[in-house]
């Protein structure tokens, strides 16, 4: 990646203006694999396409036939391997990347609008479904089996609520949210009463709560890459980020270890305790003008930036803070209606999903300075006339001796050890990572292919059409006398292909347009054969067509 503070200290590292967008079909939603080498669109169609965004190509087509709803989500396993897509007609597919091999599919009883793979494992079985009105659910794609999440607390204290079909009270939350943290041992859920739930989705308890400030319908909620920070987009137009205070590696004990100390708490009092130690508001996102609604919120892939794309019919903008809370960017694309967001894992790249289908990749648009790489570099406003001293390039003798190299040259070079990477702090080196796919060769259209042939056939009647006798005439020795003139200047134009070379025909000229145009409204009449053929006065005939001297013509040519 390009090193920002080189070219330009004072620029952000953030996207700026649009550099290509990509079509294929209509495109609903979106998701970067790991490292950002492979992006993953669910179109209407119900096919999964998967581009090699270094090449911004076509790298695999993922289509079930027996599904033609509209996909809802994409999600990429951790290093990968799989792909779960969900789609309107209710079913979750989980997909083998490298093969294009359907792994599992399971239908649900309402259509799920997002699904989420188990970030813990490299070859999940497990997701999280969010049903539209209904409850979040855990699905066991192997077996098919599902356990609703509660989306409430109850009374009782005991940390549990109904969570059979858990339907969504308020008409202007079609979905409940819910996402895993980092290592998937908690699931944070955003409720239609305002509260954030961490439920531990094994014993399929609720262990904390978090109340949402104004008591506002969640719509959006997800973690950051490194699990330190949790994003909520609520109905009241207010982007918050939460710090998690929880180690991103076994959360749940931590959260028993809390419950130990609060013994003499009990019910909803506790759980709200607990989470209060688990979550802090960090910051507030608004727009404090235009109070708009928000789409797709999200963060950089390193965490430092803050994404929102606007709701409002028509508009495609891009709203880009940082953790301060400061709007530092804001992108305004065309007329279109944005539906989908993500930020590039590595590369300060966005990518924007709009209603009419097509992706649009929003890059930097860096500017050179080269005075920061050569310090003595002059840059110029405009050309100057440079001129010379008189002893510039004189051959001068050697003032300084070249100061040796304090590399000790015997020392053996470490070729194996891989250096620790913050991008990609939890890694796992053991585990072979699906960065690329070969490249396939797509075949033609039908349309295309019957054209192809049609052209090749062609090409092989004018190579027959081109030698002077055809192959009847040839076999009996008989010229053909029924081939009219038009046909002979035709065929004049194309050499034979006897050397293996063959050359297109000319384009008819006007005369040979009107001789055409004449016979066809005045046929040539046939001349009649003669019952006694004429016999050649020597019996040695020169052939000028082919260039072969006959002595003596066969008896059977006259007879």
């Amino acid at each position: 990646m390009m090193n920002t503070q080189i070219i330009d200290p004072l620029q952000g590292d953030f996207p700026e203006v649009i550099e290509e967008f990509l079509e294929h079909g209509v495109m609903k939603c979106i998701a970067f694999n790991r490292r950002g080498t492979l992006l993953a669109a669910g179109c209407s169609n119900g096919s999964c396409i998967i581009w090699d965004f270094e090449t911004r190509g076509i790298a695999k087509e993922l289509l079930d036939k027996e599904c033609n709803a509209a996909i809802t989500s994409v999600c990429w396993s951790k290093y990968g391997h799989r792909i779960l897509v969900s789609a309107a007609d209710r079913t979750l597919i989980l997909w083998d990347v490298a093969t294009g091999e359907k792994v599992a599919k399971t239908t649900l009883e309402k259509a799920p609008l997002h699904a989420r793979l188990h970030p813990g494992s490299s070859m999940p079985s497990l997701c999280l479904a969010c049903p539209v009105y209904s409850a979040p659910l855990i699905v066991d794609l192997n077996s098919g089996s599902t356990n609703a999440l509660p989306a409430s607390v109850s009374d009782g204290g005991d940390g549990l609520s109904v969570p059979s079909r858990n339907k969504v009270s308020d008409d202007s939350a079609p979905q409940t949210p819910a996402c895993f943290n980092k290592h998937g041992d908690l699931v944070y859920l955003g409720n239609s009463k305002g509260e954030i739930l961490i439920i531990d989705h094994e014993q399929v308890q609720v262990r904390a709560v978090v109340p949402v400030a104004g008591g506002a319908v969640i719509k959006n909620i997800l973690f950051s890459r490194n699990g330190q920070y949790l994003l909520t987009n609520s109905s009241d137009r207010i982007i918050r980020v939460y710090e998690n205070m929880l180690p991103t590696k076994e959360g749940l004990k931590a959260l028993d270890k809390m419950g130990e100390t609060l013994n003499d708490l009990g019910g909803v009092e506790k759980l709200k305790v607990v989470g209060s130690k688990s979550l802090v508001l960090f910051r507030e996102f608004q727009d404090s003008v235009t109070r708009i609604h928000w789409k797709a919120p999200g963060f950089s892939g390193d965490g430092e930036w803050v994404i929102g794309g606007s709701a409002s019919k028509g508009e495609h903008k891009i709203y880009i803070w940082d953790r301060a809370g400061h709007l530092v960017k804001f992108l305004e694309g065309p007329k279109e209606a944005l539906i989908d967001l993500a930020w590039h894992p590595v590369h300060p790249i966005v990518v924007s999903v709009s209603l009419t289908g097509l992706i649009y990749i929003w890059a930097k648009d860096y500017t050179e300075n080269w005075s920061a790489f050569a310090p003595d570099f002059k840059e110029l406003e405009e050309n100057e006339e440079y001129v010379e001293r008189e002893d510039e390039f004189d051959i001068m003798p050697e003032t300084e001796k070249v100061k040796e190299s304090e590399v000790n040259q015997n020392e053996d070079v470490d070729i194996i050890t891989v250096e620790h990477d913050s991008t990609f702090s939890d890694s796992d080196m053991s585990q072979e990572e699906l960065c690329f796919l070969p490249a396939m060769p797509c075949p033609d259209a039908p349309e295309q292919q019957d054209k192809s042939i049609g052209n090749s056939l062609k090409l092989v009647e004018s190579n027959h059409s081109a030698s002077p006798l055809s192959a009847d005439a040839a076999q009996n020795g008989q010229a053909n006398h029924e081939s009219s003139p038009v046909e002979g200047i035709d065929n004049s134009t194309a050499e034979d292909t006897s050397g293996g070379r063959f050359k297109r025909k000319r384009r008819p000229s006007e005369k040979v347009l009107e001789l055409q145009a004449e016979m066809v409204k005045k046929p040539v009449k046939k001349a009649k054969p003669s019952a006694k053929p004429l016999k050649p006065k020597d019996k040695s005939v020169h052939d000028e067509d082919n260039g072969v001297s006959v002595d003596e013509v066969s008896d059977d040519y006259y007879r």
